[in-house]
Protein backbone atom coordinates (compact mmCIF):
# COMPACT_ATOMS: atom_id res chain seq x y z
CA UNK A 1 0.00 0.00 0.00
CA UNK A 2 2.57 2.42 0.99
CA UNK A 3 4.38 1.35 -2.54
CA UNK A 4 1.36 2.05 -4.41
CA UNK A 5 0.98 5.89 -2.45
CA UNK A 6 4.34 6.74 -3.26
CA UNK A 7 4.87 5.49 -6.87
CA UNK A 8 1.51 7.91 -7.63
CA UNK A 9 2.99 10.59 -5.43
CA UNK A 10 6.15 10.27 -7.50
CA UNK A 11 3.91 10.14 -11.01
CA UNK A 12 1.91 12.82 -10.15
CA UNK A 13 4.76 14.82 -9.32
CA UNK A 14 6.86 14.03 -12.68
CA UNK A 15 3.21 15.20 -14.72
CA UNK A 16 3.02 18.61 -12.82
CA UNK A 17 6.95 18.83 -13.56
CA UNK A 18 6.39 18.46 -17.10
CA UNK A 19 3.42 20.67 -17.23
CA UNK A 20 5.43 23.12 -16.07
CA UNK A 21 7.90 22.74 -18.36
CA UNK A 22 5.94 23.01 -21.17
CA UNK A 23 4.62 26.00 -20.17
CA UNK A 24 6.66 28.68 -23.14
CA UNK A 25 7.97 31.76 -21.70
CA UNK A 26 9.64 35.10 -23.78
CA UNK A 27 11.99 37.37 -21.96
CA UNK A 28 11.72 40.51 -23.07
CA UNK A 29 14.51 43.66 -22.56
CA UNK A 30 14.12 47.36 -22.50
CA UNK A 31 17.39 49.49 -22.81
CA UNK A 32 17.88 52.85 -20.67
CA UNK A 33 21.09 54.71 -21.25
CA UNK A 34 21.32 57.83 -19.49
CA UNK A 35 24.42 60.04 -21.16
CA UNK A 36 25.33 63.15 -18.68
CA UNK A 37 27.63 65.78 -19.83
CA UNK A 38 30.24 67.15 -17.83
CA UNK A 39 31.53 69.78 -20.51
CA UNK A 40 32.63 73.17 -18.96
CA UNK A 41 30.29 76.27 -19.48
CA UNK A 42 26.85 74.17 -19.91
CA UNK A 43 27.92 73.84 -23.54
CA UNK A 44 27.37 69.95 -23.50
CA UNK A 45 24.78 67.52 -24.10
CA UNK A 46 23.21 64.77 -21.76
CA UNK A 47 20.38 62.85 -22.98
CA UNK A 48 18.52 59.45 -21.89
CA UNK A 49 17.76 56.83 -24.64
CA UNK A 50 15.42 54.60 -23.89
CA UNK A 51 15.32 51.34 -26.43
CA UNK A 52 12.52 49.54 -25.67
CA UNK A 53 11.62 45.80 -26.44
CA UNK A 54 10.24 46.14 -29.80
CA UNK A 55 13.10 48.02 -31.08
CA UNK A 56 11.73 51.68 -30.95
CA UNK A 57 13.40 54.19 -29.16
CA UNK A 58 12.68 57.05 -27.20
CA UNK A 59 14.97 59.81 -26.27
CA UNK A 60 14.47 62.25 -23.38
CA UNK A 61 16.75 65.03 -22.31
CA UNK A 62 18.48 65.63 -19.62
CA UNK A 63 20.22 68.19 -17.84
CA UNK A 64 24.21 68.94 -18.15
CA UNK A 65 26.12 68.55 -14.74
CA UNK A 66 28.03 71.68 -15.36
CA UNK A 67 26.48 75.04 -16.01
CA UNK A 68 28.46 78.07 -16.66
CA UNK A 69 28.70 78.98 -12.92
CA UNK A 70 30.15 75.48 -12.38
CA UNK A 71 28.75 72.01 -11.04
CA UNK A 72 25.39 72.42 -11.08
CA UNK A 73 22.84 70.49 -7.96
CA UNK A 74 19.60 71.64 -9.08
CA UNK A 75 20.47 69.46 -12.54
CA UNK A 76 21.76 66.62 -10.67
CA UNK A 77 18.52 66.38 -8.34
CA UNK A 78 16.60 67.14 -11.55
CA UNK A 79 18.21 64.40 -13.27
CA UNK A 80 18.25 61.86 -10.54
CA UNK A 81 14.12 62.63 -10.23
CA UNK A 82 13.74 61.79 -14.50
CA UNK A 83 15.83 58.76 -14.28
CA UNK A 84 13.91 57.20 -11.50
CA UNK A 85 10.49 58.27 -12.53
CA UNK A 86 11.82 56.51 -15.82
CA UNK A 87 12.72 53.85 -14.14
CA UNK A 88 9.71 53.19 -11.40
CA UNK A 89 7.21 53.95 -14.84
CA UNK A 90 9.27 50.12 -16.12
CA UNK A 91 9.16 48.49 -12.66
CA UNK A 92 5.13 49.07 -11.98
CA UNK A 93 4.50 47.51 -15.62
CA UNK A 94 6.16 44.33 -14.41
CA UNK A 95 10.12 44.80 -15.45
CA UNK A 96 12.90 43.61 -13.24
CA UNK A 97 16.59 45.57 -12.96
CA UNK A 98 19.13 42.89 -14.66
CA UNK A 99 22.19 44.65 -15.23
CA UNK A 100 23.37 48.07 -14.29
CA UNK A 101 26.82 49.23 -16.31
CA UNK A 102 28.44 52.26 -15.44
CA UNK A 103 30.84 54.53 -17.55
CA UNK A 104 33.24 57.13 -16.94
CA UNK A 105 35.00 58.79 -20.36
CA UNK A 106 36.90 61.44 -19.47
CA UNK A 107 39.85 62.20 -22.48
CA UNK A 108 43.10 63.98 -21.85
CA UNK A 109 43.32 66.81 -19.50
CA UNK A 110 40.89 69.02 -21.12
CA UNK A 111 37.87 68.45 -18.31
CA UNK A 112 35.41 67.12 -20.29
CA UNK A 113 33.97 64.24 -20.50
CA UNK A 114 30.54 62.13 -20.20
CA UNK A 115 29.36 59.91 -17.11
CA UNK A 116 26.98 56.61 -19.17
CA UNK A 117 24.90 54.47 -17.19
CA UNK A 118 23.24 51.74 -19.08
CA UNK A 119 20.17 50.07 -17.09
CA UNK A 120 18.97 46.57 -18.55
CA UNK A 121 15.38 45.62 -17.06
CA UNK A 122 14.04 42.27 -17.94
CA UNK A 123 10.50 40.73 -18.18
CA UNK A 124 9.27 37.30 -18.58
CA UNK A 125 5.99 36.66 -20.19
CA UNK A 126 3.77 33.50 -20.86
CA UNK A 127 3.87 32.85 -24.60
CA UNK A 128 0.41 33.01 -26.46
Amino acid sequence: MIAKTFLLLLITGLLLQFSLMAQKHTTKFVQITTIESVVGGGLGRSKMLVTKDDGTTEEKDLNNLFSIAGLNFKNIKENEVSIIQTLKSYTDLGWKMFLTTPLTLSPGTSGSGIFMTRYLLVKEEDAK
